[in-house]
């Protein structure tokens, strides 16, 4: 696969506690390079990217992270407050708590409230993949296409897995045909990333992409 096109699907990622301004900087600089398709970065980075990419990169970054156990009204005010401060689009995590007690509900109406919060934006809802029954997630790729965000994604990178093979092919199966399909934690390997984009995923998430590409 071209070069180019694995670049154009990735969510060149930083997200670790420890980061810093400069490391943000460097990967926004290397976004800009390589032509990805954002930046995933903390929110409390989100204003000085915007300004410092001034319209050359699209600037993504998450809500409910990495738990997602915030109240929907947290959730909310975290969206507006990255959309005021220049995201362009927003990965939110679930509350899995209500996913395990089936209040399938809830979590459309959360997943709902963040969309009004983020309008024109770019909305991606993290399920957490490795912390569900195959059952669960099903139920989430039906929650999603009901909810209308744009992706469902696999997973944040900080539980117990990330981004499976499996899991990319039930989601592509099993959500409707307006909802894409990203792929998050884990990405190791060039193959691996042509690997999930032929089973369906739409965007790549990690932080190593580029770095195993100039290799």
């Amino acid at each position: 696969m071209d070069k180019k096109e694995i670049l154009k699907r990735l969510d060149h990622t930083l997200l670790k506690q420890e980061a810093t301004w400069e490391q943000i900087k460097t990967i926004c600089d290397e976004g800009m390079e390589h032509g990805t398709a954002s930046v995933c970065i903390p929110p409390s980075f989100v204003k000085r990217a915007k300004e410092y990419a001034a319209g050359r990169l699209p600037i993504c970054t998450v809500i409910g992270f990495p738990n997602g156990y915030m109240t929907a009204a947290v959730k909310v005010f975290e969206t507006e407050d990255a959309v005021k401060n220049g995201a362009d689009e927003i990965d939110m995590v679930i509350n899995i708590g209500m996913v395990k007690e089936k209040n399938y509900d809830a979590v459309l109406e959360e997943i709902r409230a963040v969309r009004a919060a983020c309008p024109g934006k770019i909305l991606k809802v993290i399920i957490e993949t490795c912390l569900l029954t195959e059952e669960e997630k099903i139920e989430m790729c039906r929650v999603v296409t009901e909810s209308g965000a744009d992706y469902i994604k696999t997973s944040t990178g900080f539980s117990t897995g990330g981004a499976t093979f499996a899991d990319v092919e039930l989601m592509r199966k099993h959500v409707g045909p307006q909802v894409k399909v990203k792929a998050a934690g884990g990405i190791s390997s060039v193959a691996d990333a042509e690997e999930f984009i032929r089973l369906g995923a739409d965007r790549l998430g990690t932080s190593r992409l580029i770095r195993l590409l100039e290799q």
